[in-house]
């Protein structure tokens, strides 16, 4: 090999050297240093449920220009979950969700002014739905604690229901049956506090997500309708924050 040939491999030799060196520097320099506890270990099942519940009766109620208003609803929905750690501080798995909700105004008086004013009776709905969820958890420890950390959690929700809304009495009764499907995906960080080594409060909520909704509707058994409606959600969804108590088995 000529001298000229050595010259340029050896000055390749020492670039060479000289990149390695620069990029091991380089990631050196912006490490951050974050280090990852075990703070949901590998094998554990993971299950719970979350339960809402809300009631109200009116007699007489007022609300804005809504008055005399004479009667109930209430709400109810509970979600049952299970999941397994396959991996340290990553678990994966499903929920299933049902929801009953029922209105019913016996009487209401809608005044708009002095001179304006309609009345509001015999107005009932009832609906059910119905959904179930694969869902992805990342778990993060708050460094060395065990009671308190946080979850990332991926969801993706089918479901569906129906729902009945009456009005009026004898003949002037009318009614409108919907059926519903729905699909959601969504992402929803939450926190996780352990009262004991087995048992713990997990609250979360939505901040971004993407909701489809496709609904037939038919009044009368006559008039048949369809709507459908799209969503982004790119905020924090105050309206699904979530509490529910989990057990580490």
């Amino acid at each position: 090999m000529s001298s000229k040939s050595k010259l340029r491999t050896a000055i390749a030799a020492v670039a060479l050297i000289a990149s390695s060196f620069m990029t091991m520097s380089s990631q050196e320099m912006f490490k951050r240093g974050l280090e990852q506890h075990s703070f949901i270990p590998k094998g554990q099942w993971i299950t719970g449920v979350s339960v809402n519940f809300s009631q109200t009766h009116q007699n007489n109620y007022q609300f804005f220009i809504v008055e005399n208003i004479d009667g109930d609803t209430y709400s109810f929905k509970v979600t049952p979950m299970l999941l397994y750690c396959f991996k340290d501080n990553l678990a994966a798995g499903g929920k299933f969700g049902y929801q009953r909700t029922r209105n019913k105004i016996n009487a209401a008086d809608v005044v708009v002014d002095s001179e304006s004013d309609y009345d509001v009776d015999n107005l009932y709905s009832i609906s059910h739905n119905y959904s179930a969820m694969t869902c992805f958890r990342n778990y993060i420890s708050f460094g060395n604690n065990k009671r308190f950390g946080m979850f990332n959690e991926l969801q993706l929700q089918v479901g569906g229901g129906q729902s009945k809304l009456t009005k009026g009495t004898g003949e002037d009764f009318t009614g409108t049956y919907e059926r519903n499907f729905s699909l959601d995906v969504g992402l929803a960080p939450g926190m996780i506090m352990f009262l004991n080594n087995y048992s713990a409060i997990e609250v979360n909520v939505g901040v971004l997500g993407f909701s489809y909704t496709s609904t037939k509707s038919t009044t009368d058994r006559i008039y048949v309708a369809h709507r459908s409606s799209k969503s982004a959600n790119f905020k924090v969804n105050l309206f699904s924050i979530t509490f529910g108590v989990a057990f580490y088995l």
